[in-house]
């Protein structure tokens, strides 16, 4: 049994001539499952963007049926582009194999632990810290990388390029979030206090490079909003990444704390800090 009407080109099948059910099936039972008993508001599918055509099929046919009602409930096909190999090949292992995701992850550890003795981090982290630091590089930048791309597109997937401390990657945006946190660990300030210092000073928006700041911090919301209609992530990669270059010219014109020629603070900006 199928399903098809004007402007389909596609049927669903419902049932095989053999009584057997199909993929069909069982994503029109799913639908109606999660919408009916679990009550979902918005559904997310995510996949290769090849079942782009059975997505529309498939919401299509649920409209039609009463299964969705889009004033209702919220429904989207979320389609990727293919993983490539620096070859520009599909991404695989050298025999040919699917590349397994564990494997990816242990060969990303490896790699990021090179890269932190390479800065010799080794020699300042206790062991623990030494550990803690390569998941958070090797993991961040796997997860980064994948972001990055508009998900539309094949992208080609680089070791090398994701643990590069310049340019859009992760480990960039890493060494941003650590200058930023060690400015208030320096200047003595908790989360908590800072917050009170909000309560009684304003945000310092006299210099260039901090109104420069500001400006791109307001855009946040606008950024968000843009991600929930297209559903693309890498809006949000390339918004962090203007917030850490941006960061970094306050940071290089602008200072936070003043320090005399001992070492001993002498002064802390605080309209500064709360920036940051």
């Amino acid at each position: 049994r199928k399903i098809l009407w004007g402007g389909g080109t596609i049927p669903m099948t419902i049932v095989k001539s053999d009584g057997g059910f199909t993929y069909d099936t069982s994503d029109m039972a799913a639908i109606k499952h999660r919408l009916f008993e679990e009550k979902d508001d918005w559904i997310i599918y995510v996949t290769d963007a090849g079942q782009a055509t059975h997505f529309q099929t498939l919401f299509g046919c649920a409209k039609r049926i009463g299964v969705l009602d889009e004033s209702i409930h919220r429904v989207d096909h979320v389609g990727f582009g293919v993983v490539l190999g620096e070859d520009k090949k599909k991404f695989k292992t050298r025999s040919g194999d699917t590349v397994k995701l564990l494997d990816l992850l242990d060969e990303g550890l490896r790699r990021a632990l090179d890269k932190l003795k390479e800065k010799e981090r080794d020699k300042v982290l206790t062991p623990e810290e030494l550990k803690k630091a390569q998941e958070s590089v090797a993991y961040g930048c796997i997860k980064y990388a994948d972001l990055l791309h508009n998900r539309h597109l094949d992208y080609v997937f680089s070791f090398d390029k994701m643990l590069e401390d310049k340019g859009n990657t992760a480990v960039y945006l890493l060494y941003a979030l650590t200058r930023i946190k060690s400015i208030a660990r320096n200047a003595n300030f908790t989360p908590e206090k800072i917050k009170e210092l909000g309560k009684k000073e304003r945000v310092s928006l006299d210099h260039d490079k901090e109104w420069k700041l500001g400006k791109v911090l307001l855009r946040f919301p606008d950024v968000l909003f843009k991600i929930t209609k297209d559903l693309c992530l890498h809006h949000l990669c390339e918004y962090v990444y203007e917030i850490a270059t941006t960061f970094t010219e306050f940071y290089d014109n602008c200072y936070c704390i003043e320090k005399d020629s001992s070492g001993d603070i002498v002064k802390v900006n605080h309209g500064r800090i709360l920036l940051v």
